[in-house]
C-alpha cells in the first residue's frame, strides 16, 4: 500500500485565498506525484460535493474531499495558511486544510486511514501540532501517525486556537450549567447514562468519523457511555443488539439515510445532521437526556414484528417535518432508485439505434439468432439489453417508494404492485400508486400489535404475505383500471402534443428544470421526462429532449458569463465557471449552485428565463431523445440534432445577458475592480 501522504503532498505556506484556489492547488501536488490523473475532473468532483455541504469545521479545520475516477490511488494533501480560508465553518476560516482524494472504489484499508486521521483532527494536540511543525516530512509523518505531537512546541497561530477553545470550553460549562438545572440529579451510585449513535455523510470519508469521534469525546466527558456505529464508504458493523437494548437514548448525526432504523425503535432519539456530531456533541447529548427524562420515544415504537421501520417516519416530535416534506421523501427514494436503470436501459438502447436504426426494436430475440460478426446482431443485443433494464422502471420505482416509507418488509409489495402496474398498463402513474399504497399497507400492519413469539416471522413473511394480497388486490380491482385510463389519456395528450400547447409544456418544464437545479422540483421534472421512456412515444420523446436541453442551461450560462465578463465575478467563481463547462455540458445542473447559492435573487431568475426559452424551442423543433442522460455526448442519438443545440445556444445566451445585465446594474464605481484587486467584487449587493 502506497503511503497516504508524503513530504511532496505538503505545502506550509498554502497562499491560495479561496477554497477553490486551496484545492486547485493542493491537487497540484496530487497530479505532480501521480495520484491524479485528470485535474479538472477532480477538481469538478471536489467542487460538487462541496457543493452537497460545507467542508469547513470548527477549529479552523477545512477538509475537501471526494470519491473520483480521476484518482488513481488514495491521497491526502495537507496544506497551512497564514491568512486563513473560508471553507463556511461557523467560526471563520480555516488555517489548516486537507484535501482527501478516494478512488472510485477505494479498498477497506485505505478508507480505515482516513477514518483514522478524521478521528485524529478532533485531538487539539495533534491539530496544534500541525500548526506548529516547520518540516513537510515531519508534517507527513506526523499525518501518517508515524510521529507523535510535539506540545511543547507553539506558535501564534496554535496560541490564538488554544485560547478560542478555552473560552468555547468557558461558554459550554456555563450553558451545561444552566441546562443542568432541566436535568435530575443523578446518584453517584447509579448506573451510567447509555447512548447508542450512528453517524454518516454523503461520502463517507471524513465527516463520517469525526462526529463519531467528538461524541465520543463529549461522552467521556460527560461521564456518559456511548457506543457509535459509523456507515461509511468500508460499509457498516451494527452494534450488537444487546448494547442497543441496554440503551437509554439514541443519537443519529447523519446526512444519508440510516440503516436498519428499527433496532433503535421504542427510544429517544435525537436526529440532527452529521455537522452537528462534530461541532456540538454536548448539547446533543444533553439533548438525549432530556429526551429520555421526558419518556420521549420514536414513532415506530409500536413496532413489535421487529421490522425495519419507515424510512421517512423519523421521530416523535413532528422532526419528520409535514406530510408534503415526507411526501416528497417518499418520491424521491423510489426515482434515486429508478434512475440508473433509466440511465443504463435508455443509453442501451440509443445506442442501439444509432447502430441498427429504430426498426431493431424488431429484431428477433438474440438468443435464437446471433451473428458475431453482424452490426445488427450487436445492436439487437444491445437494445434488448437496454429493454430487460427498461423493464424493471416502474417496479423498482414502486417498490422503493414503499421501501422509502416502511423499509426492507414493505419492498415486496412494493415490487408487486409496480409489476401489476406494468400488466394493467398503468404505467409510471400506476407504479407511484402502487409504492405509496404499499407503503401505506406496511405501516398499517406494522402499527398491531402481535404475541411476541410472532415478532420473528413478521418481517420475512407475515407482513410480505398480507401487504401482497392488500396491494395486489387494490391494483387490479379498485384502482388500477383508473389510473390505467389516466396513464393512457396523459400518452395520447403527449401524442397529440403540437403548436402552441407543447411550447407551453416546455416553457413549464424548462421553469422546473432550472429553478432549484437538481433539488426537488428539477427532480419532478426529469421524472416526469423518464417516466415516459418506459412506453416511448413520439411526445415523451420530445419531453425527454427539453428536459435534457434546459437542464444543461444553468451551468453553461454561468460558465459563459465568467468567460465573457470575468470582472463580474470573484476569483473563486471564475474557477467554478471552467468546471461549469464540463458539468453543464454533462447535464448535471447542479454545476450553477455555487453561483445560486451566493446571488440567488440574480442567478435564479435569469436561468429559469433561459430553460424557459430552451424548452420552448425543444419542443418546437420537435427535438426527440430516447437517452436519459449524458448531456451533448448523446447528440448524434437525438432526433434534429442541429436544431436541438440551437435550443440549447439560445437559452444559454438568454440567461447569460439576464445575468451579466443584472450584476452590471447593481455595480457602482467604486465597486469597480482593478487588475490588483478583482476578487474583491461582492456577490450580492
Amino acid at each position: 500500500m502506497s503511503e497516504l501522504i508524503t513530504a511532496e503532498l505538503v505545502d506550509l505556506d498554502l497562499s491560495a485565498e479561496t477554497k477553490t484556489e486551496a484545492a486547485r492547488s493542493l491537487a497540484e501536488r496530487m497530479v505532480t506525484a501521480g495520484r491524479v490523473t485528470d485535474l479538472d475532473g477532480f477538481l469538478a468532483d471536489v467542487a460538487a460535493r462541496e457543493a452537497q455541504m460545507p467542508t469547513g469545521l470548527d477549529g479552523g479545520i477545512g477538509i475537501p474531499h471526494c470519491r473520483s475516477e480521476h484518482v488513481a490511488a488514495p491521497t491526502l494533501a495537507f496544506g497551512r495558511s497564514a491568512r486563513g480560508i473560508d471553507f463556511g465553518a461557523a467560526d471563520g476560516p480555516a488555517d489548516l486544510v486537507f484535501l482527501i482524494a478516494a478512488p472510485a472504489g477505494a479498498d477497506d484499508a485505505h478508507l480505515t486511514i482516513l477514518s483514522s486521521l478524521a478521528r485524529r483532527l478532533m485531538d487539539p494536540a495533534f491539530t496544534d501540532a500541525l500548526r506548529a511543525e516547520a518540516n513537510p516530512a515531519a508534517a507527513a509523518a506526523l499525518i501518517r501517525g508515524e510521529q507523535a505531537p510535539a506540545p511543547a512546541v507553539t506558535s501564534p497561530a496554535a496560541e490564538r486556537n488554544a485560547a478560542a477553545d478555552r473560552d468555547t470550553a468557558d461558554k459550554h460549562v456555563a450553558d451545561e450549567d444552566v441546562a443542568d438545572e432541566h436535568l435530575p440529579d443523578e446518584p453517584v451510585t447509579g448506573e451510567p447514562f447509555r447512548i447508542v449513535a450512528v453517524t454518516s455523510c454523503p461520502t463517507g470519508i471524513a465527516h463520517t468519523y469525526m462526529a463519531a469521534e467528538s461524541l465520543e469525546a463529549a461522552a467521556r466527558a460527560e461521564g456518559v457511555v456511548i457506543s457509535v456505529e459509523t456507515q461509511g464508504s468500508a460499509g457498516f458493523k451494527p452494534l450488537d443488539p444487546a448494547v442497543v437494548a441496554a440503551a437509554d437514548a439514541v443519537i443519529w448525526a447523519h446526512d444519508v439515510e440510516v440503516r436498519e432504523k428499527a433496532r433503535f425503535g421504542g427510544k429517544p432519539v435525537v436526529d440532527v445532521g452529521v455537522k452537528a456530531g462534530i461541532n456540538r456533541p454536548a448539547e446533543l447529548i444533553a439533548e438525549a437526556r432530556r429526551k429520555a427524562e421526558r419518556g420521549e420515544v420514536s414513532r415506530f415504537t409500536d413496532d413489535h414484528d421487529g421490522s425495519d421501520a419507515g424510512a421517512g417516519a423519523g421521530v416523535s416530535g413532528g422532526s419528520a417535518g409535514h406530510f408534503g416534506v415526507r411526501l416528497r421523501t417518499y418520491l424521491m427514494s423510489g426515482v434515486s432508485y429508478m434512475v440508473p436503470f433509466v440511465a443504463a436501459g435508455g443509453l442501451l438502447i440509443a445506442l442501439s439505434f444509432a447502430i441498427g436504426g429504430y426498426e431493431i426494436a424488431s429484431a428477433p430475440s438474440v438468443a435464437d439468432h446471433f451473428a458475431w460478426g453482424e452490426a445488427n446482431s450487436w445492436a439487437a443485443l444491445l437494445n434488448q439489453i437496454g429493454g430487460a433494464a427498461f423493464g424493471f422502471l416502474v417496479p423498482v420505482l414502486a417498490g422503493y417508494i414503499a421501501y422509502g416509507m416502511a423499509d426492507r418488509p414493505a419492498l415486496v409489495p412494493g415490487f408487486v404492485g409496480g409489476a401489476i402496474a406494468l400488466t394493467i398498463d398503468a404505467g409510471f402513474l400506476g407504479g407511484l400508486a402502487a409504492g405509496l399504497l404499499a407503503g401505506a399497507v406496511v405501516m398499517a400492519i406494522q402499527r398491531v400489535k402481535v404475541h411476541p413469539t410472532l415478532r420473528g416471522i413478521m418481517p420475512v413473511l407475515v407482513i410480505p404475505l398480507l401487504a401482497s394480497m392488500v396491494v395486489g388486490f387494490l391494483m387490479f380491482i379498485v384502482v388500477g383500471k383508473p389510473i390505467a385510463s389516466l396513464q393512457k389519456a396523459l400518452t395520447d395528450g403527449l401524442n397529440g402534443l403540437s403548436g402552441s400547447n407543447a411550447v407551453i409544456l416546455g416553457v413549464v418544464l424548462g421553469l422546473m428544470m432550472c429553478f432549484d437545479m437538481g433539488g426537488p422540483l428539477n427532480k419532478v421534472a426529469y421524472a416526469f421526462a423518464v417516466g415516459g421512456l418506459a412506453d416511448p412515444t413520439d411526445g415523451s420523446l420530445k419531453v425527454m429532449a427539453a428536459v435534457m436541453a434546459a437542464g444543461m442551461v444553468p451551468p453553461l450560462a454561468m460558465a459563459l458569463a465568467t468567460t465573457v465578463r470575468s470582472r463580474l465575478f470573484t476569483r473563486a467563481e471564475r474557477e467554478n465557471g471552467r468546471a461549469a463547462w464540463v458539468l453543464g455540458a454533462s447535464f448535471i445542473s447542479e454545476g450553477a449552485i455555487p453561483f445560486a447559492a451566493a446571488d440567488p435573487l440574480r442567478v435564479i431568475p435569469s436561468v429559469m428565463a433561459g430553460g424557459a426559452v430552451t424548452g420552448a424551442l425543444s419542443m418546437a423543433f420537435g427535438s426527440t431523445l430516447r437517452a436519459p442522460h449524458g448531456g451533448v455526448f448523446v447528440v448524434p442519438l437525438i432526433g434534429g440534432p442541429f436544431l436541438y443545440l440551437l435550443a440549447i445556444a439560445a437559452g444559454t445566451a438568454v440567461a447569460t445577458a439576464l445575468v451579466v445585465i443584472l450584476k452590471g446594474m447593481r455595480r457602482s464605481p467604486e465597486e469597480t475592480p482593478t487588475a490588483a484587486d478583482e476578487p474583491k467584487v461582492p456577490l450580492a449587493a
